[in-house]
């Protein structure tokens, strides 16, 4: 019998080859599905829960053990050196910075304590250390915002007993600051809304909270505290005065109709205003809030960590992150977008500098009217004007993203600021007298002071 004729080498060859090919292409193709079952695994893991969060569950730790990348963020609002043009982490008195402030707020609170806030970390500490503490006796209503146990406060006290309550009694239950229970169900972790005021407000207003959508509620747990507030009647209810809307002049107009005054203003008598952190108010009049730009979008904005996408929660300028923060849907370069911020800010700042010279103008213009005499009821109007002045300053002033919110309601505000402490400057000149020869002389047109007998 002869030998079957074996392979040649070629064919050994080739087989082997394609035997490498073969086993390479497989190899490379387990290695992708392993690489799609795991991220698919890593997806569906992210939204478990690995231990049950109890209800008012204040320490952010605890939740962290289930969202560690939400918790690793969250713990960077302890950073206390970041610093941008106009705002940032880094704690500097604003007294120092602006002396003018000093005399705007003269016999307030404010005229002794006023400094750059830091990040949520520090919302209950530095409440705690401000010297304003010293000077008026806040109601417990101040830590609405600046406390995590408020909610569970409420609950046991009641919302009126909560408001009217000393701060300093009940400042000793009081340990945390911003927490995940502020904004998140500890059960199922859905956006929510955990501060009454806000809830009233918005009911006031005809809008029910509880049908928000969440886009919506990326911008109403933040409006929780983000707000223009005041303290109502005896019981000092907690209230945001939106009845009549969201504008400077919708809230003027309400006050107006309430008759209410933070403080009497030391040197012109002024009855007046102190207008607390409107960011809600002012984006609200914004073009991104009417694109539907929630305040998240910008100040916690979606990060991809594999196939997870979470909201960061380091809360900051969007200018420290600009490309998460803006360039998701703004293509321009990161240069080019910081400098359009800059113009705005840049703008709005010269405007906010020039409504303080126009205000302390206007304060001492009716210092001098009535050092020569001139009544309350001869400055009626000029103190007027003194207050809507101030009060639009402030709207802007102590609004935390210096006009970027909505640039052209911030300059329509303050050149009305502008104006009305211009006015008010010019009717309180036309009460004083002018020096001749040493001694007044008093134009048939201005206010003259009455003679002896009447």
């Amino acid at each position: 019998m002869t030998a079957s004729p074996q392979p040649s080498r070629r064919k050994w060859l080739l087989l082997i080859l394609a035997f490498v090919v073969g086993a390479g292409l497989m190899a490379l193709l387990a290695g992708l599905l392993t690489n799609i079952q795991t991220r698919k695994n890593e997806a569906a893991k992210a939204p478990l829960m690995i231990k049950a969060i109890p209800p008012n569950t204040l320490d952010p730790a605890v939740w962290g053990q289930n969202f560690p990348r939400e918790y690793d963020s969250f713990q960077k609002t302890k950073d206390d050196t970041i610093q941008t043009p106009y705002g940032g982490s880094v704690r500097y008195s604003k007294l120092e910075k602006y002396p003018a402030l000093k005399r705007i707020w003269a016999g307030y609170a404010f005229s002794v304590d006023y400094n750059e806030e830091r990040g949520h970390y520090y919302a209950l500490i530095d409440q705690k250390e401000t010297k304003r503490q010293d000077v008026v006796k806040q109601p417990g209503a101040c830590a609405n915002c600046h406390a995590g146990e408020a909610p569970l406060l409420i609950e046991q006290m009641g919302w009126e007993a909560f408001n009217s309550t000393p701060y300093k009694e009940i400042s000793s239950t009081l340990h945390t600051g911003s927490t995940c229970n502020d904004c998140h169900d500890p059960a199922t972790m859905a956006l929510r809304i955990t501060r009454p005021a806000f809830i009233n407000a918005m009911k006031a207003r005809g809008i029910d909270v509880t049908q928000a959508t969440r886009q919506e509620m990326r911008t109403y747990v933040c409006a929780q505290c983000h707000v223009e507030y005041y303290f109502e009647g005896d019981k000092k209810l907690l209230t945001l005065p939106w009845t009549k809307g969201l504008s400077i002049d919708d809230i003027d107009a309400y006050y107006e109709e309430e008759g209410f005054k933070d403080w009497t203003h030391k040197e012109t008598g002024a009855p007046m205003i102190k207008v607390q952190h409107p960011e809600f108010e002012m984006y609200s009049s914004g073009i991104h809030a009417r694109a539907g730009v929630a305040c998240a979008d910008c100040h916690m904005p979606y990060m991809r960590e594999g196939a997870v996408k979470v909201s960061d929660h380091w809360v900051r300028s969007p200018l420290t992150n600009v490309s998460a923060a803006c360039q998701t849907c703004h293509k321009e370069d990161e240069q080019e977008l910081i400098n359009r911020v800059s113009i705005i800010q840049n703008k709005t700042a010269g405007l906010l500098r020039d409504t303080e010279t126009a205000l302390v103008a206007a304060i001492d213009a009716i210092d001098a009217a009535k050092a020569a005499g001139a009544t309350d009821a001869d400055l009626a109007e000029a103190l007027k004007l003194h207050r809507k002045a101030s009060m639009r300053w402030d709207f802007v002033a102590s609004e935390n993203s210096t006009g970027f919110h909505s640039p052209q309601e911030a300059a329509r505000v303050l050149a009305n600021a502008i104006d009305d402490a211009r006015q008010a400057q010019l009717l309180a000149v036309q009460l004083t007298p002018k020096q001749h020869n040493g001694s007044p002389r008093w134009p048939e047109w201005r206010y003259r002071p009455p003679t002896a007998g009447g």
